[in-house]
């Protein structure tokens, strides 16, 4: 009987790929370029007033299926996405906007199909309802309770037909206790994140404060921007195309290790344009896709300023002419347009892909959206001040342990991936990392993957403190391999090559890090407050707990996940 319904399982879950060979895919280089102007998605207030005092915001959102249009010239494109009620869904969903110290209730509704529409691979660690779409939603960033942290197990189809073992409620509390900053929701159900995120399950979430005022940073819906970028593939009717053959078939028959597309979505626009006055913008820039890294510039020169990175501002603002942005970062940045000595300004990517060795961008691939720059210069009340706002400095000495994380990826023996692990352990298997609340660690990631892995870690936060590549990687593999202990294989007698300089804009409080291969990352991680109190307004010891993870969604769907357990 298992072995019948297993059966079912993959022809159920996987039928509704429309098109499975380069001979259907739509051709993208007929596609003009930046002719769909960049939407601004809808706003949802997260909070309210009652006799004129704020109180918590309540919120319902669902998860719709519908149509969207990605570009002009290109037929509707059938998606999942995120919405007050289906004819007001969009990819991205709506930006949650709400307020330092208000709390935030939001309900999330599960509307799905029975049936996914793109290829989902079950002979992944992942969810298996009999019928229907699994969803759970993450706050990416967000300081909540277990219970409302989006626990990939925690995952519930329509009508609550079918849930994982740790649902417990579909009315999630985030408390918005913790600095002012750019956040992201997403899905995040077991080994459907990368189909359910390809599929446009995504949207924004911002926390403002009344710290933020003085600092006169631009702001209003015309002059701080969100933008959320991923890219795509089409088959020649509009609809999402993904490879439904997978590198190892026998193995895995649909997972492949990187989903990679040539066009450059942003805020649901292909290859978009957004007209410009000569003054200071800011744009809150999301890289909502898979794999893809971006590393951009502009094609004029002009410079990005730096105010945040992931959540947390800057201590003060860092200036470059292009930058990194690996899956689900964030940068914040100002960019002056009245320095521009040209009308127009194209958002320009390099990023090889897989990176940092894979292939270059391309024509398609190597742009991003422009900017169209009005000639007539203007009175700009904004200014970029420093310093920006300040939180408590990275003490090692009071890091209380200290702790090996370990990437290791493996192949089958045609040499292409089978699964990749964090500490040679499955996610299933027991917590090994279980931290004490109000305290620090030191944790130096391994990585022993040929790819950068970025690495996130859920409620806490971090700074990294070093990087240093190893000699021998070849040989210290092996022993690691082989026994999985770094101390036993003397890791300090290989991590003695290259210093790599960590980037200016990204030396403050972070909660995802670009991991280089070959490379010991040491870093400090903080499970307490950015606050002077030392604990959390909840019990983060609860059920289920947390995770830590690759944000490339296809490891983090192919087992580059643990759980990570607080402890009193």
């Amino acid at each position: 009987m298992e072995k019948k319904l297993h059966a079912l399982l993959v022809v159920v879950l996987v039928e509704g790929v429309l098109c499975d060979s380069g001979n259907n895919l739509f051709d993208l280089n007929k596609l003009e370029m930046f002719v769909d102007e960049l939407p601004d998605m809808p706003k949802l207030q997260g909070f309210g007033f009652k006799n004129g005092v704020l109180v918590a915001g309540n919120l319902t959102v669902g998860m719709y299926d519908t149509m969207w249009k990605f570009h002009r010239d290109l037929p509707p494109t059938r998606v999942f996405a995120y919405g007050t009620c289906k004819e007001a869904a969009t990819v991205p969903g709506p930006t949650i906007e709400v307020l330092e110290g208000v709390p935030t209730y939001v309900t999330w509704t599960n509307h799905l199909p029975p049936r996914h529409f793109l290829p989902w691979d079950t002979t992944l660690a992942t969810a298996k309802p009999i019928s229907g779409v699994p969803t759970v939603v993450h706050l990416h960033g967000g300081i909540q309770p277990p219970t409302s942290d989006g626990n990939s197990l925690a995952w519930f189809t329509s009508s609550f037909a079918a849930t994982g073992p740790h649902f417990s409620s579909p009315v999630y509390y985030y408390p918005n206790h913790q600095p002012p900053g750019n956040l992201w929701y997403h899905d995040h159900a077991l080994g459907l994140t990368r189909i359910n995120l390809l599929a446009g399950l995504v949207g924004s979430y911002r926390i403002s404060s009344l710290s933020e005022l003085p600092l006169r940073l631009p702001s209003g819906p015309d002059f701080d921007r969100q933008l959320v970028i991923f890219d795509r593939d089409f088959c020649s009717d509009g609809s999402l195309y993904l490879n439904s053959t997978g590198d190892n078939p026998s193995i895995h028959p649909q997972w492949q290790p990187e989903y990679f597309g040539p066009a450059v979505v942003v805020n649901g626009k292909a290859w978009p344009f957004l007209s410009v006055r000569r003054r200071r913008y800011r744009f809150r820039i999301v890289n909502a896709g898979n794999a893809r890294f971006y590393r951009l510039s502009f094609s004029n020169g002009l410079r990005f300023v730096h105010v945040s990175s992931d959540s947390v501002y800057l201590p003060s603002p860092v200036t470059s002419k292009r930058f990194l942005l690996a899956p689900s970062e964030i940068a914040d940045v100002i960019v002056d347009f009245s320095k521009s000595t040209t009308d127009d300004a194209v958002l320009l990517n390099d990023a090889p892909f897989p990176y940092p060795s894979g292939d270059p961008t391309d024509e398609l691939s190597g742009k991003v959206m422009k900017f169209s720059i009005r000639r007539r210069r203007e009175e700009d009340p904004s200014r970029v001040p420093s310093p920006l706002l300040r939180y408590p400095a990275p003490h090692v000495h009071e890091a209380v342990a200290s702790r090996f994380v370990t990437m290791y990826e493996y192949e089958s023996v045609t040499g292409e991936p089978t699964h990749l692990y964090l500490n040679a352990k499955s996610f299933s298997e027991p917590a090994t990392e279980t931290p004490r609340e109000g305290t620090t660690e030191i944790w130096s990631v391994i990585n022993l993957t040929d790819d950068n892995h970025p690495l996130h870690i859920h409620l806490g936060v971090f700074k990294v403190l070093e990087q240093r590549g190893l000699k021998d990687a070849e040989g210290f593999e092996k022993c690691m391999k082989d026994i999985n202990d770094a101390i036993r294989c003397h890791v300090e007698d290989h991590a003695i090559g290259r210093r790599w300089r960590v980037p200016r804009h990204e030396r403050g409080w972070k909660n995802v890090f670009k991991m280089q291969p070959g490379v010991v990352t040491k870093i400090l991680v903080r499970f307490k407050p950015l606050r002077p109190e030392e604990r959390f307004p909840f019990d983060v010891t609860a059920e289920p707990g947390y995770v830590y993870h690759c944000h490339i969604l296809d490891h983090e769907d192919n087992e580059m996940m643990r759980p990570l357990k607080l402890v009193h």
